[in-house]
């Protein structure tokens, strides 16, 4: 395939629909992390979809690439030195410009412990400074938890939260030509989640505000309420192309029906069962989560989700 051809001939239109088949094609995590166009210098690598493991080196996310003539701009940095090593190589695979900014694009372990290994090579590390913050707090848990699961991979990683804070619900920025603007709401399955939007393409990076293919997870630290307002902002871009966090490439539809869909039907079902004074198992086992069994994890994911939504629904 010629994509520059591609573009010439066809335009934006074809550049959507030569983007939505390849990752249709199955285009996803092999054992090398490979990034893929899904717009004119814009790129993803797709992670494995299953629990961190030496095998995957910690990369069970989406991983995003965006060369521009002045350098590249790396989205999130892998979860820690071994593995960030990784996504360089795949980064050499498509350009020879070097990383010179790096975005977090949350707070979760595998989007920031490489941040390190990039910012001693004169990477700029950027988050929003709610996830700076959460990193600063539970950096050292996550360096403890990852070392159990990845064992002598973890070796030399230290955890550096970013240096360049986003503040606010929006910014933006004009890095080697291109627009970026980068969306606050409250974040959601961290507190530091937020979106990255590329107004011209019309792509997003969504980070965890959208998981499809496999079943979301609340951690203790997310927050349904603030997830359903980062992704309300996402539904104002409509975007034509959404890279999430967790999954392959998509459409809108498709992360309204696996991602928002999901936890609105869970606020609504809890906020009915804590009115009602219900009890917390017996609303945990009369939602119904028949429309989301498909997706991968759906049986490990579903109970401890509609557990963490009632006591959130609780608190507020």
């Amino acid at each position: 395939w010629r994509l520059d051809e591609i573009m010439r001939q066809g335009g934006r239109l074809a550049w959507l629909a030569f983007t939505m088949l390849l990752w249709m094609s199955g285009a996803a995590y092999s054992q090398v992390l490979r990034f893929l166009p899904v717009a004119p210098q814009i790129y993803a690598a797709v992670g494995d979809t299953n629990a961190r493991t030496p095998a995957n080196a910690g990369l069970n996310a989406n991983y995003g690439l965006i060369v521009t003539a002045q350098g590249a701009i790396l989205l999130d940095s892998g979860a820690s030195v071994h593995s960030a090593k990784l996504i360089e190589q795949a980064v050499k695979a498509v350009t020879s410009q070097p990383v010179k900014w790096v975005i977090n694009t949350g707070s979760q372990d595998h989007r920031w412990l490489g941040n390190a290994y990039f910012a001693a090579q004169g990477a700029q590390i950027w988050a929003h400074e709610a996830a700076a913050a959460d990193m600063s707090a539970r950096g050292a848990d996550q360096l403890a938890s990852l070392k159990q699961a990845l064992q002598e991979q973890m070796t030399g990683t230290v955890a550096m939260p970013a240096t360049n804070l986003i503040r606010g619900q929006h910014q933006k920025l004009q890095w080697g030509g291109m627009d970026l603007e980068f969306v606050y709401r409250g974040g959601g399955h961290t507190p530091g989640d937020m979106l990255v939007w590329l107004p011209r393409e019309r792509v997003v990076f969504a980070g965890d505000v959208v998981y499809v293919d496999r079943m979301l997870g609340m951690l203790p630290v997310s927050r349904s309420k603030t997830w359903l307002e980062s992704f309300e902002a996402l539904d104002t871009l409509a975007p034509a192309i959404v890279v999430p966090g967790h999954g392959n490439v998509t459409q809108l539809a498709t992360a309204r029906q696996q991602t928002r869909d999901l936890l609105r039907a869970l606020r609504a079902h809890m906020k009915k069962e804590v009115d009602g004074a219900g009890d917390l198992n017996a609303a945990v086992r009369s939602f119904d989560g028949s429309p989301w069994k498909s997706l991968q994890h759906a049986q490990t994911w579903l109970g401890p989700n509609a557990h963490a939504v009632y006591l959130e629904v609780e608190r507020e």
